[in-house]
């Protein structure tokens, strides 16, 4: 059904008499249609009905929407889809169940005010912002099992961060914003605590009433983490979120762990309280987690006061030095307090507890500490770097704290957490101190200085000698100052940097959006594209050219030479560049315009010139007078668009749009003979072809590559006289993270590689930008990440050898003459099961195909055999692939650019 759009009519019919047959099958069984989703129980009863055009109507409605729909009706619900009519249907077909209304709602911030608790945060009804405009108020209330409902105050605020986070662009969640203020008095029974537990309810009307709901955690920052409170009395409170429910506990502790140190050098010594007329405690319990054989050690009695009788236990730090070896991982103990009537309880320490950490040998220490809901922590681990002070010093994030060390080898990695690019800084340290400075709004990448990537950095600390990151050492916060230092914020050039943690007490540095709160968000940007567009379409054209290299990522390829020949010849235009978060270091005179952003919009309608080397999107429409040059990104070895017909890595629905994305385009630019046929039918490309070449591929005749390649060495640190080999693989696949992020696949044996080749070359290892995970090695002298280099074309020509596999590199290589070396380790899954080749890879390479890694550096040191062997490919390959080559592609291609403009002026084509 899904690609029912794109299908024949014989096609449709064929469909529709299964769709019979399936039906006409379970027509003994109960209304299997009644237990669909609301959208699949309309779908499945047009089709039943073969009411083919409201049947499409819907399925094009769901490609736009696909987790949304709009309600009508203000007592009985129903899905209305635009444009069809469902009121033939059986009226239980479109209408709303009670489960199919749920609540979506999340805690942001859980914080202390005045004894109070603060859960602010958002919560709202799926596809019913503003309840359908119901005049019900919001009600929330807490309740504990077989209780009485305690009312909390609701407090309404708005939330653009709910739109932003539903993830669908038809809906506006901006009112359900919320502040919930909880006073833990209420909880008293008969003026007195009593131990129980209370859940948070929601309650937002609907059309003919409410729909309960839970408030949902976040996964970082205090509202991602339980939390703990003295309330006096003996009270404490913890709020905490139990199956992504938000709960508050109130515990009556018979006894408490009051603090910690190490006596005579050997042994941990705990101190305990417990209410002077409660129950009597007599031994804590320590066990190693998942062992079953626990230890116990006796309280002595020490000196109390009328309310609190006083203890301590010493635990030899022996008992829990139990690692048997440096690395291994933290061992964590649990510990329970026994009593004298044979009960015991969790260990947790009381409010203002001071953790500690105690050196161990062999890089050892035993922490002592707490979590969120106050528990006794006991951990056996690598010593940690603890920050015990921090603070905005300017526009610089100054870390202080404790580490054991040694740290004088160390340096300080800020790492993504989700792309896990890294940017390493200098660590001062000294007995047992160290001191960290952050300036997140000017981090060197290269030549450039760029402020921090949005998202998480976690901070960790490395040797700078080593290989991997397998012994990077994480910084924490001390878990007593959490409530007191986070989160720490700072407004530094237009971006907010925010110290926050995950994980209890896991330190990281966010690096916030550059895109405004109006901005952000599927909502946000349909109502760029659709209203603000159309608006600015009806201002004139600016004499101006907007540049787009792979979606805003770099200065480079075709756009970037289409640039320089503009500014060489004297054009007067305005060079506008798309730039995504601020990531692109630009030269003088070349405007960044921030991705996606309503200035991005404008751009996008108002310049004379857009230059592109990707697709801009199915609703992208060209406007009059406007050129649009669609200079691509490589010649084709994979199979792409509509060649992928008849397989199961066909996109029906994209290949169905590719005449409307290529009809924009005034000019699409082809690389090579080969390639223009290609583009024609696998693009469904209608309009110009211009054969040029590749304006990227100029640089191989430019007549200063050389003193390019000498600044390009010096960027990067080469040392004189080594050769170059630069490793440029596609990604596979089957080798995922997510959806769209894939993970390395290395088969190189760079640790071998190293032994045999260090000491005359150096290996750049550049990932596809779909591509995460950290490269082995990078930093230690062979192995260099350039994966973040802007262009790779400027590092073509600083490379000797290059390695590829089936990635379209080759193509541009070819040109410089230089021997490759393909590591095609899967070549027969990749062609015959991942992806389809559009001739015999093996026939045409430029060189020669290889299995395995000691074989890839046999190579790499023989490579004047191979130059000598593949000498005749090599020739064949240039003539099929890398015509014309004469470096006035970019001239081919600007020329065409400006003529196609002036006749737009003259109203011809």
């Amino acid at each position: 059904m899904r690609f029912l759009p794109e299908a024949t009519e014989a096609e449709r019919g064929e469909f529709f008499d299964a769709v019979g047959e399936f039906l006409a099958a379970e027509a003994g069984r109960a209304d299997r249609l009644a237990t669909f989703p609301p959208v699949a129980r309309i779908k499945w009863h047009l089709a039943k009905a073969r009411r083919a055009d409201d049947l499409l109507a819907v399925l094009r409605f769901e490609r736009e929407n696909p987790a949304a729909f709009p309600v009508r009706g203000r007592l009985r619900p129903s899905v209305a889809i635009p444009g069809v009519n469902t009121a033939s249907l059986p009226s239980s077909v479109p209408r709303l169940r009670l489960r199919e209304m749920p609540v979506r709602a999340k805690a942001t911030d859980v914080l202390w005010r005045d004894g109070r608790l603060v859960l602010r945060g958002f919560g709202y009804v799926v596809n019913l912002p503003d309840g359908s405009h119901s005049p019900l108020p919001r009600l929330a209330w807490l309740r504990a099992k077989g209780g009485r409902r305690i009312p909390v105050k609701f407090r309404a605020e708005e939330a653009t961060r709910a739109t932003r986070d539903s993830k669908q662009a038809l809906h506006n969640y901006d009112d359900a914003g919320f502040e919930l203020v909880i006073d833990p008095n209420k909880l008293k029974s008969r003026g007195r605590w009593r131990a129980g537990t209370w859940g948070l309810t929601l309650a937002l009307p609907r059309p003919g009433g409410y729909v309960p709901g839970h408030v949902d955690r976040v996964d970082v920052g205090s509202a991602g983490h339980s939390q703990s409170r003295d309330l006096g009395d003996g009270a404490r409170l913890v709020a905490s979120f139990v199956e992504g429910r938000f709960q508050v506990r109130v515990e009556l502790p018979e006894a408490e762990i009051t603090d910690q140190r190490v006596v005579d050098g050997h042994a941990l010594r705990l101190g305990l309280r417990s209410p002077a007329a409660g129950k009597l405690p007599t031994k804590l319990r320590v066990v190693r987690k998942n062992a079953k054989t626990p230890t116990s050690y006796p309280l002595v009695r020490a000196e109390g006061d009328d309310s609190w009788s006083r203890f301590t236990a010493d635990i030899p730090l022996a008992d829990l030095s139990v690692a048997e070896a440096p690395d291994e991982k933290t061992i964590d103990f649990l510990t329970h307090i026994e009593f004298a009537d044979g009960t015991d309880r969790r260990a947790t320490v009381r409010e203002g507890f001071a953790p500690g950490r105690h050196t161990r040998p062999a890089g050892r220490e035993i922490a002592v500490t707490t979590d969120g809901p106050g528990l006794l922590k006991l951990h056996d681990r690598a010593r940690q770097a603890v920050v015990d002070a921090m603070r905005w010093s300017g526009g610089a994030l100054v870390l202080e704290g404790e580490y054991e060390g040694p740290g004088h080898s160390k340096h300080l990695v800020l790492r993504h957490g989700e792309r896990f690019e890294e940017h390493v800084l200098p660590l001062d340290w000294s007995d047992g101190r160290f001191e960290a400075r952050i300036k997140p709004d000017k981090v060197t990448t290269y030549d450039a200085v760029l402020p921090l990537r949005a998202g998480r950095w976690y901070l960790w600390l490395r040797d700078k000698s080593a290989w991997g990151n397998g012994a990077d050492i994480p910084v924490k916060l001390r878990a007593d100052l959490i409530d007191g230092l986070l989160p720490l914020r700072k407004r530094v050039a237009g971006r907010t940097y925010t110290v926050n943690r995950r994980y209890f007490d896991r330190l990281f540095l966010g690096s916030g959006p550059v895109l405004t709160a109006e901005e952000r968000g599927a909502y946000r940007q349909r109502q760029l594209r659709q209203v603000l567009t159309p608006q600015f379409k009806r201002e004139p054209l600016r004499e101006a050219v907007f540049y787009n290299s792979f979606g805003g990522k770099q200065f480079s390829d075709s756009p970037r030479a289409i640039y320089e020949e503009l500014v060489r010849r004297g054009v007067e235009v305005e060079h506008l560049w798309s730039v995504a978060d601020e990531q692109v270091a630009l030269p003088p005179g070349v405007r960044p315009i921030e991705w996606h952003s309503t200035e991005w919009y404008e751009a996008l309608a108002r310049s004379r010139y857009v230059v592109t080397n990707v697709g801009l999107g199915d609703w992208y429409e060209r406007r009059e007078g406007q050129c649009v040059v669609q200079t691509w990104h490589g010649t084709p070895l994979k199979k792409i668009g509509a060649d992928l017909l008849g397989t199961p890595k066909a996109n029906l629905a994209y290949i169905a749009s590719l005449p409307h994305r290529f009809r924009q385009f005034d000019i699409v630019v082809s690389p090579n003979a080969f390639t223009t046929p290609i583009m024609r039918n696998a693009f469904r490309c209608e309009g110009e072809v211009l054969e040029a070449g590749y304006p990227r591929n100029d640089i191989f005749h430019r007549p200063d590559r050389e003193k390019i390649a000498q600044r390009v060495r010096a960027t990067l640190g080469i040392p004189e006289g080594k050769k170059v080999v630069l490793y440029a693989p596609t990604w596979r696949d089957d080798q995922r993270h997510t959806a769209s992020k894939f993970k390395l696949d290395l088969q190189v044996d760079l640790t071998a590689a190293r032994e045999a080749l260090s000491d005359d070359h150096v290996f750049l290892f550049r990932k596809h930008p779909k591509i995460l995970d950290a490269i082995p090695g990078a930093g230690q002298g062979f192995v260099y990440d350039v994966s973040a280099y802007p262009d790779i074309a400027e590092l073509y020509l600083i490379t000797d050898v290059l390695i590829t596999d089936y990635s379209s590199v080759l193509f541009d290589f070819a040109h410089s003459g230089r021997p490759m070396l393909f590591f095609t380790y899967d070549l027969e899954h990749y062609r015959d099961t991942l992806r389809g080749f559009y001739f015999d890879f093996t026939e045409k390479a430029p060189g020669p195909l290889i299995k395995t890694s000691p074989e890839l550096v046999a190579a790499i040191r023989d490579i004047a055999s191979v130059r000598r062997d593949y000498a005749a490919k090599y020739a064949r390959f240039v003539k099929d692939f890398c015509e014309p080559s004469d470096g006035l592609a970019t001239s081919r291609v600007v020329d065409r650019m400006l003529q196609i403009a002036k006749n737009h002026e003259r109203g011809g084509s």
